[in-house]
């Protein structure tokens, strides 16, 4: 009967092992094989940035320009300080346990970490104002034309959810990271292969900018636009 309990914990170890290296293999290849940018023909006026805080990604952007007032969608009023002097927005999408339930590695739990990766959990988009871009080694400037950004925008409105009335939902918490920051309700499921960068990747493949294949960490994402 051991014997028989001994092999089944190895044949499972190993199944657990030969996926976790499938996987990051596979992440591996396809994060650093590129989705070349198309280039629709006008000018890139616009600047914007992939941020990275070594692990997660953001997409910042402009506050104002002609073609969108993000605060008028993400209000200055949610945040804490209420800064309406910044000008740059860094929006992101997770997990809504994993982000209002773990402000630091030391706060995940097994059961936040297994709703995230299963898919289970409901997500959220995080959005940061800042008054200078962080730049930084983790910090990517890319230029995009007025179409890729139109393009861009409706990725990130796409995915936020909306009341009754349309509005994005604000979720009133005391789980900010800094006085400057929010969270959103959002659309769609986080899993092992739809994480946070696969939704920062996505976006850039939305918008016609360079993207990889296929993206599951920072590190990849950063490698195209380094």
């Amino acid at each position: 009967m051991m014997r028989r309990i001994l092999k089944g914990v190895f044949r499972v170890s190993g199944a657990v092992f030969l996926f976790i290296a499938g996987y990051l293999l596979t992440e591996r290849i396809l994060s650093r094989s590129a989705v070349a940018e198309k280039p629709d023909g006008l000018p890139k006026t616009v600047m914007a940035f992939i941020w990275s805080n070594g692990v997660h990604t953001d997409i910042v952007l402009p506050v104002t320009t002609i073609y969108k007032c993000w605060n008028q969608t993400f209000l200055y009023q949610n945040t804490i300080s209420k800064d309406s002097l910044c000008q740059w927005i860094a929006i992101g999408w997770g997990d809504k346990g994993f982000y209002l339930n773990t402000p630091e590695w030391k706060d995940l739990t097994l059961k936040t970490a297994f709703q995230a990766a299963a898919g289970l959990g409901e997500t959220a988009l995080h959005v940061t104002y800042y008054r200078h871009v962080p730049e930084n080694d983790h910090c990517r400037k890319l230029l995009l034309s007025s179409n890729q950004y139109q393009k861009l925008i409706r990725y990130i409105e796409a995915s936020l959810d909306r009341d009754a009335s349309g509005r994005p939902v604000f979720i009133a918490t005391n789980a900010q990271y800094n006085r400057d920051d929010a969270f959103y309700e959002a659309k769609g499921a986080y899993s092992l292969f739809h994480t946070c960068n696969s939704w920062t990747n996505k976006g850039l493949k939305a918008a016609g900018a360079k993207a990889c294949k296929w993206a599951a960490f920072d590190r990849g994402i950063l490698y195209q636009y380094r």
